[in-house]
C-alpha cells in the first residue's frame, strides 16, 4: 500500500473515530454510566452496515422452508451421515480436550446476571450440618457469561423493526411463542439429540501473533479467509466453525470484563459469508458478535439474522484454549466435534459440553 493510500485510510478511521459516538445508536451504554464505542473501522463506508441491510438479508438468506415446513434444526440438517463419516477420519492421535468452560465457583463482572451456578450436596442435616449422603444438585444459568451453551433457534425473534400488532416470529416462521416453560417452538429439544461433525477452530489471535484479540476487534471476512489460507482449511457445509478471540487469556492474564458489552467478534458483514458457506454451527469463545456491533439500532445482528432467519445455531462462551493447545502443536486447526443436546423441552438454550477429539 502506497504511503498516500496508508495516509488517507488513516484519516478516514480518525474521522470515523471522532464522530462516533454522535452516531444514535451505535455507542453503547453499559453499568455506571460507561459508554463502549464500537471500532472505528465499523463506521467505515466499504465496512458500514444498515438497518435496512439486515432487513434485506432477513430475505436473502432466508432457510425458510428449505428442509420443510416443520423443520426445526436448521443448519444442523446439514451434518449428514457422510460427512459425520468423514469426520470420524480426522481421529489421529485419539487426544480429547474440552469445548465447555466450567461455570462452578468463579465470580465476576461476565457471571450471575442471569443466575448463578452452583453445585451442593443435596441432603445436608438442617442442624449439624452433617452430609447425609454422596448426592449432588447442579445449578445452571444456562445464559450466563460463564456458561457455553448452544442458543435454541426460538433465543431470538424478529422480524428486525417489527411494528407495533406484527406478530413476532422465531426460525422457519414459526410464532414466537413464549410461556413459563419455555419455547413452544425451535426450541433446544427440536434440534435433534446431538451430532458428530467436523470442527474448524479460527485462531486468530495465534494467526496474528497476540495473545489475544482486544476488546471490540472486529472480525470480517478477509480475516476469516486469511485463516483459511493460513491453517489450510475450506469451511463448508456441514462444518462447526468455533471462533477464538483469546477471552479466555486475556481474563486469566488481567481478570474479568463486561465482555457482553465491550469484546472482539464477527462483524455484521459477514452474514452474506456465513450462508454461502453453509456453515452448520457457530461457536465463539465470546458472543459470536464484535460489541459493539457498530450497526446503529442493533447490537447483536449475527445472533438476529443466524438465528431467526439463516437457521444457524450459535454457541457462545466456548472454551477453546485447550483445543488451541492442541491444534498448534499439531499444526491441525480440524478435528472430530462431538456435541450433545440437552433434550430440555422449551428449553431457549442447551449447555455446551462438546469435545473435541484430534
Amino acid at each position: 500500500m502506497s504511503r498516500r493510500r496508508s495516509f488517507a485510510r488513516s484519516v478516514l478511521m480518525l474521522a470515523a473515530a471522532v464522530t462516533l459516538l454522535a452516531l444514535p445508536g451505535v455507542a453503547v451504554h453499559g453499568q455506571g454510566g460507561a459508554t463502549f464505542a464500537p471500532h472505528p473501522s465499523t463506521q467505515l463506508p466499504a465496512r458500514l452496515v444498515t438497518i435496512d441491510m439486515l432487513k434485506r438479508w432477513e430475505q436473502e438468506l432466508s432457510n425458510w422452508g428449505r428442509w420443510g415446513k416443520d423443520d426445526q434444526r436448521g443448519m444442523l440438517n446439514e451434518i449428514t451421515p457422510e460427512r459425520t463419516k468423514a469426520a470420524l477420519a480426522l481421529v489421529r492421535e485419539a487426544r480429547t480436550v474440552t469445548l465447555q468452560i466450567n461455570p462452578i465457583k468463579k465470580t465476576g463482572s461476565d457471571t450471575g446476571t442471569f443466575g448463578e451456578n452452583l453445585h451442593r450436596m443435596a441432603r445436608v442435616h438442617p442442624v449439624t450440618g452433617a452430609i447425609q449422603g454422596a448426592l449432588d444438585v447442579i445449578h445452571l444459568s444456562l445464559h450466563d457469561g460463564l456458561q457455553s451453551h448452544m442458543d435454541a433457534l426460538c433465543h431470538y425473534q424478529g422480524p428486525i423493526g417489527r411494528k407495533p400488532g406484527e406478530p413476532a416470529v422465531s426460525y422457519n416462521g414459526f410464532p414466537f411463542t413464549l410461556t413459563a416453560a419455555g419455547c413452544i417452538e425451535a426450541a433446544a429439544d427440536r434440534m435433534g439429540p446431538g451430532y458428530l461433525t467436523r470442527g474448524v477452530l479460527v485462531d486468530l489471535p495465534f494467526m496474528k501473533g497476540v495473545k489475544w484479540l482486544e476488546p471490540s476487534t472486529p472480525i470480517y471476512v478477509e480475516d476469516l479467509e486469511a485463516w483459511e489460507k493460513f491453517a489450510g482449511v475450506r469451511l463448508g457445509p456441514g462444518d462447526a466453525m468455533l471462533v477464538r478471540t483469546g477471552r479466555w487469556a486475556k481474563r486469566a492474564a488481567e481478570g474479568p470484563w463486561n465482555y457482553g458489552q465491550q469484546a472482539a467478534g464477527l462483524h455484521a458483514s459477514v452474514l452474506p459469508w456465513l450462508k454461502a458457506r453453509q456453515i452448520s454451527l457457530l461457536a465463539s469463545d465470546a458472543v459470536n458478535d464484535v460489541q459493539p456491533s457498530g450497526v446503529a439500532g442493533i447490537n447483536r445482528p449475527i445472533h438476529q439474522v443466524t438465528q431467526v432467519n439463516i437457521g444457524l445455531p450459535l454457541v457462545d462462551n466456548a472454551y477453546t484454549e485447550d483445543a488451541a493447545v492442541e491444534a498448534a502443536r499439531l499444526k491441525r486447526w480440524e478435528f472430530l466435534l462431538t456435541l450433545q443436546i440437552y433434550q430440555l423441552q422449551g428449553g431457549t438454550a442447551s449447555p455446551f459440553n462438546a469435545l473435541a477429539t484430534f
